[in-house]
């Protein structure tokens, strides 16, 4: 939380006379009841009856109701098997049920490792057999892609089928290459028993999550959380939004395998008794419907959503609707237009899987323009280091790095890979290999990433990732992949490739040979042909310069082109 006495820090009283705004009271919980279970069970008592979720299609589930459940299914994971601290893989849609496997998993003392439920193949494979998950709680409408992968897989034995329809049949049943070396079993099952009292086992300092991000270079890394690493990304969350037990929060487009929408929304909904309102299969023309209909009143927007909602055309209705409060991340270049135009105020942060909210913007505080993302808190230390590890001057821009002032308050390290957790924890800092400056006041200004990841749609982007796939397509020979900057200050992904001696390769081919392969928001919009991609004497591409060059007359464009893609 914000050191109280920080020239930072709104005042309580100047919360109150804002009406939008309810106070915002820290939370002073001790490091030791930071677990998932025991804020459950408090808000359980605490608020009883009211509704933790709801869904936009009509179904609720109250906190008493949740905290229950949830310590059912805890109680079957241990029956059926699943140990203390075992990684568990969930691949699950966006209903009730996979908050009620979050919890039971966390109550048990489990570890969740969620899914993107765009990935596939290859990708897919990699995340299973890198967390050596040996469980996996899917959907049955994804099995077939672990079928696909079924001979890749060097953990996983045993499938937990879940079906929202439970009149289907199918749950229960693997297909051949899955069935030989996995046993199977029903989502129901570890609902049977009943009951419903389960003393939460898990420390603040034992996992919670693996979380697979996308790192500053290379394939996704697993980032290991503890459940006080949680605690502290949902009340930082909590905090950029002034979150109440009056609030509604929409999760408008957050599935529930992204930290934003599981941690930022949910977990922070109940540390604070919100209830959150969940739309399963969101779409941008839902938004102002879902807004009014259940009385949302804060939005976490990640990319392009506040763009297309500031697109639409004008209506003198914009300003006259429940919603109150706007988290928009990045910040839009006419966030002072948007605030006006639709009545809200808009607030910012930054942070990333591993360092949860080191820097928030703060409603009433002035945001110079969109790359502000506002001040430290006290939670965390923040420097703008060199590349000795040496202090830059006020404006100067260097790397952002971070450490907590609490313990467990930051990633635990990188599943498996401990020479990447030794780089980035440099010195006592954590590396976020992103580049900022701040200025006389302190103020935080997020300027780019200094390595290949990239961010679309508010999806983390690996290039390496992208260049492994299109390099398997036979006739190219070489690719480098990095994103581009377009209207409204979206990120897209650009591949340049060398094609093989005497091919012509047709751009739309190679985007349908890569929608069978790749998650839809990884598929490069451009792509441009050439005949050597720029290297260093040493042989590394010098993709500084492909990005200077960016879009040109030459690339071709798969929107122009009026290319659709699965998902």
């Amino acid at each position: 939380m914000p050191d109280p006495n920080g020239p930072n820090v709104l005042s309580i009283e100047g919360l109150q006379s804002k009406p939008m705004i309810k106070a915002f009271i820290p939370s002073n919980l001790p490091l030791e009841e930071r677990t998932v279970g025991q804020i459950l069970a408090r808000q359980a008592d605490r608020f009883a009856d009211k509704n933790f979720i709801e869904t936009t299609s009509g179904d609720c589930i109250s906190y008493r109701d949740m905290h229950l459940r949830s310590n059912q299914f805890a109680w079957g994971t241990a029956a059926f098997g699943i140990e203390y601290q075992e990684p568990v893989l969930v691949m699950l849609p966006d209903t009730i049920d996979y908050v009620t496997v979050w919890c039971g998993l966390a109550k048990r003392g489990a570890i969740e490792v969620p899914i993107n439920l765009a990935y596939r193949k290859s990708i897919l494979a990699r995340i299973c057999n890198d967390s050596t998950a040996k469980k996996i709680i899917i959907d049955h409408q994804y099995v077939d892609r672990l079928e696909d992968i079924a001979d890749d897989l060097e953990y996983l034995d045993c499938v937990i089928l879940y079906a929202e329809d439970r009149n289907l049949d199918s749950p229960g049943i693997l297909p051949p290459r899955l069935a030989q070396t996995c046993r199977v079993a029903r989502f129901e099952d570890l609902l049977s028993d009943t009951n419903t009292n389960f003393e939460p086992a898990p420390q603040y300092s034992d996992l919670v999550g693996i979380m697979y991000t996308s790192g500053t270079t290379g394939a996704s890394k697993g980032v290991s959380t503890t459940h006080s690493h949680s605690f502290c990304y949902a009340d930082g969350a909590a905090e950029i939004f002034y979150l109440s037990e009056e609030d509604r929060f929409y999760t408008a487009g957050l599935p529930l395998f992204h930290l934003a929408g599981q941690w930022a929304v949910c977990y922070a909904s109940m540390i604070y008794g919100a209830t959150v309102v969940l739309r399963k299969g969101y779409r941008n023309d839902y938004f102002w419907p879902d807004i009014s209909a259940h009385n949302c009143t804060v939005v976490f927007l990640l990319g392009a959503i506040a763009n297309f909602l500031w697109q639409q055309p004008r209506l003198p209705q914009d300003s006259e609707t429940p919603l109150r409060k706007v988290g928009m991340f990045p910040v839009m270049t006419e966030h002072e237009q948007f605030r006006e135009r639709f009545g809200v105020e808009i607030s910012t942060g930054y942070g990333s899987t591993e360092s949860p909210c080191p820097v928030i913007h703060h409603f009433d505080e002035p945001l110079p323009n969109n790359q502000c993302v506002g001040f430290p808190t006290g939670r965390y230390d923040v420097e703008i280091l060199d590349e000795n590890d040496q202090a830059c001057a006020t404006g100067i821009v260097g790397e952002i790095c971070t450490r907590p002032r609490a313990p467990w308050e930051i990633m635990l390290n990188y599943w498996r890979q401990p020479a990447y957790t030794a780089q980035v924890f440099r010195n006592l800092w954590y590396h976020t290999g992103d580049a900022g400056y701040q200025d006389d006041e302190g103020r935080l200004y997020f300027v780019d990433r200094l390595t290949d990841s990239m961010r679309r749609r508010g999806e983390n982007i690996s290039s390496m990732e992208v260049e492994d796939e299109v390099n398997q397509h036979p006739d190219v020979l070489e690719c480098a992949v990095f994103p581009v900057w377009v209207e409204h200050s979206e990120q897209e992904v650009m591949v340049v490739i060398t094609p093989q001696p005497g091919v012509t390769i047709e751009p739309e081919e190679l985007i349908r040979f890569l929608d069978q392969r790749m998650a839809y928001f990884m598929i490069p919009r451009y792509i441009e042909f050439t005949d050597a991609i720029p290297k260093t004497p040493t042989g590394k591409t010098e993709k500084y310069k492909l990005r200077a060059k960016g879009i040109t007359p030459r690339t071709w464009d798969r929107v122009a082109a009026g290319v659709k893609l699965s998902r």
